[in-house]
């Protein structure tokens, strides 16, 4: 290249330069809500030092500041009452306008599955086609953050659909909770509401907090620590994979089902006689292995035609709780991580042959439910090129290989995808939202912690403090949803690991501006993800109303239980935030009493002058009381306000 045509060039590049356009967040968009009577920062990238300028239609004030040398720049300014619509317009000599921008109150919406659950979609909420049909609020606006995941904070975020008015059209597959949210404080305050949601199925308290803020948790500081070496591997899938790999070969010295080497429960010949029955699609949780988490093996003989023979065959699954490597005619296939994954193998013509064939399911579950839990119509297998099918759904033989109870440093080790790693959801779907001025936080997560309840009281209430930390307000409000019942109802269960989690959620009502929406009447034994959103989203909006907003006439929470003493062979139950007492009639159930032996035995509970008297005539000399104690307790303790009082217990045991 000579002078002349390396001078055009830079001439062209600096010209291209001048005229960047300047640039915003994905979040700063039309129809967006910014938080009303507020100072509010603006921020993006434009032409290194070049003068950008703000303008807010409601005032008519011109802001401006000076990019700095790699372009960033950032105006506060300030917002009115609520109302709008007004426009933003931004410039650095290339105009950018944001149009249809309401003053409000935003709300930023977290947490795994249950706060992610749709209206429609996969979640088909109670009645979702009449809520869907009058979702008609325009000033309530809907932005929603797609799954990713990240080693490093990120300052952009990438988005599924933004700022959305709430409409028909809009809500069917949006966070139902927060939906219902907005939609309480919308009819009472009719002001309006912007969404920030922002969550993922099946994801650990820890995913979502800070590198800093996991330092400040004793049983994450190791994982803190770990984390500068891990950022220098960029390859996440492959590295994922290669761990995972590697591990699935670690376990073949434990399983039943393998002489350590090999695969014993495979093959055509195996006599699988003796094995027991398991319906699929179904979790085993609901078929007499309801404490289990390990490792088991599925068989299914499936008579071919003989058009099939030889031919290549796709093997659908659905999905499988958590990960799975599939057998066919005794050779492995193909293997899957990750729950939430369709499962589809192909299995090579040479090994189809026409009658019986053997298919074999390796299934391997860490916590929560397992199997192959996937649907109907999705649970087949066929010849690719014509696509007949052949249904995989009905009994299988059914043998546990390993059992993670008696194996936990195995469990322990498993390496697990990076949306489950502490920090790495902050980074992509958190970080990039704190420097947007919101109202607070609304948060329905914890299932997925249910095998480290204790270790979650440290870590939820660090995650909240992270978070305030974050946006730079250690008094932002922060509501959250106590864990639905779940699993077959037991009066009374020492064993619980729910009853742990609830009881870790309730202590983080000792930080300042916390409110717990508790549900131990709307869960659903057979379904982890309980239908009547409407009443969460409520619940949850009681809490903002009182306590955010200063509604005097509404009351958020029932009675919490405070403190204990013995008289006799009674306890004396009290609590804080009486209200107007409890909700009377009827016979108390939940309540049970222990002595010194730490045995429980079904207690009689009477209400005397707003405390709970409890005894039992087998234990002269009580020392503890536990109510509600079980994954799916059977206890009615409310409040006048007809709102469920939290399960709890005196002991610590």
């Amino acid at each position: 290249m000579n002078l002349k045509s390396l001078f055009f060039l830079s001439a062209m590049l600096c010209i291209v330069g001048l005229n960047a356009k300047i640039t915003m967040p994905s979040f700063f968009a039309d129809n967006m809500v910014l938080q009303r009577e507020s100072e509010v920062s603006l921020f993006g990238k434009a032409n290194p030092k070049s003068k950008v300028t703000v303008i807010t239609s409601w005032d008519k004030n011109n802001y401006s500041t000076v990019s700095s040398e790699d372009g960033s720049w950032k105006i506060i300014i300030r917002t009115p009452e609520a109302g709008g619509p007004y426009d933003i317009s931004v410039s650095d000599g290339k105009k950018l306008t944001l149009k249809n921008i309401l003053i409000g109150e935003v709300w930023f919406c977290s947490g795994q599955s249950n706060m992610e659950m749709p209206l429609e979609g996969w979640g088909k909420i109670m009645n979702y086609k009449d809520e869907i049909s009058s979702a008609n609020y325009p000033s309530i606006r809907l932005l929603q953050v797609k799954h990713t995941y990240s080693l490093y904070p990120q300052d952009d975020v990438e988005i599924d659909f933004g700022w959305c008015e709430c409409s028909p059209e809009t809500v069917s597959n949006f966070s139902s909770t927060a939906y219902f949210f907005a939609r309480k404080l919308w009819n009472e305050l009719k002001i309006p509401i912007g969404l920030i949601h922002s969550s993922w199925g099946g994801t650990p308290a820890e995913a979502w907090t800070s590198k800093e803020g996991l330092y400040k948790v004793p049983s994450y500081i190791r994982y803190a620590a770990q984390l500068d070496s891990i950022q220098k591997c960029n390859k996440y899938e492959n590295l994922l994979y290669d761990e995972q790999c590697a591990w699935l070969k670690k376990t073949y010295a434990s399983d039943n089902g393998f002489d350590g080497v090999r695969p014993l429960w495979t093959g055509e010949d195996y006599d699988d006689s003796e094995w027991s029955d398991m319906p699929v699609p179904s979790n085993w949780e609901s078929h007499g292995y309801d404490s289990f988490n390990g490792i088991a093996w599925y068989r299914k003989s499936v008579s071919l035609p003989s058009t099939f023979a030889g031919k290549d065959l796709s093997v659908s699954l659905g999905t499988v709780d958590d990960d799975d490597v599939l057998y066919f005619n005794g050779v492995e296939i193909g293997c899957t991580f990750g729950y939430g994954k369709a499962r589809k193998y192909i299995v090579p013509g040479k090994l189809v042959k026409s009658g019986r064939n053997v298919v074999t399911v390796r299934v391997i579950d860490t916590g929560g439910e397992g199997g192959i839990i996937g649907t109907q119509d999705n649970c087949f297998i066929g010849t690719v090129k014509s696509r007949k099918t052949i249904s995989l759904c009905g009994m299988w033989k059914f043998r546990t290989g390993l059992d993670f109870d008696y194996n936990r440093q195995l469990l322990y080790d498993r390496p697990v995808e990076f949306r489950y790693r502490p920090v790495y959801l902050y980074n992509a779907m958190v970080n990039p939202f704190v420097n947007y001025k919101i109202r607070g936080f609304i948060w329905y997560q914890g299932e997925a912690n249910e095998t480290r309840g204790f270790e979650y009281r440290d870590l939820f209430q660090g995650m909240i403090n992270d978070w305030r930390s974050r946006w730079g307000d250690n008094t932002l409000p922060f509501y959250y949803v106590q864990l639905a019942p779940f699993r077959a109802p037991k009066l009374f269960d020492d064993k619980s690991k729910w009853a742990i989690v609830r009881e870790s959620q309730s202590e983080a009502l000792h930080l300042g501006n916390t409110g717990m929406a508790v549900i131990t009447d709307i869960g659903d034994a057979k379904d982890i993800h309980p239908k009547n959103k409407q009443e969460v989203g409520r619940r949850l909006a009681l809490l903002a109303l009182e306590n955010t907003y200063k509604r005097s006439d509404v009351m958020s929470s029932a009675p919490i239980y405070s403190n204990y003493r013995i008289e006799g062979d009674k306890v004396y139950l009290s609590f804080s935030n009486l209200g107007n007492g409890f909700l009377k009639g009827g016979v108390l159930n939940g309540f049970f009493i222990s002595g010194t032996d730490r045995v429980f035995h079904k207690a009689e509970a009477t209400i005397v002058n707003n405390e709970i008297v409890v005894s039992c005539s087998d234990v002269k000399y009580p020392a503890a009381v536990r109510y509600g104690w079980s994954d799916n307790p059977v206890c009615n303790l409310y409040g006048s306000n007809g709102l469920p009082v939290s399960p709890f217990r005196t002991d610590n045991w």
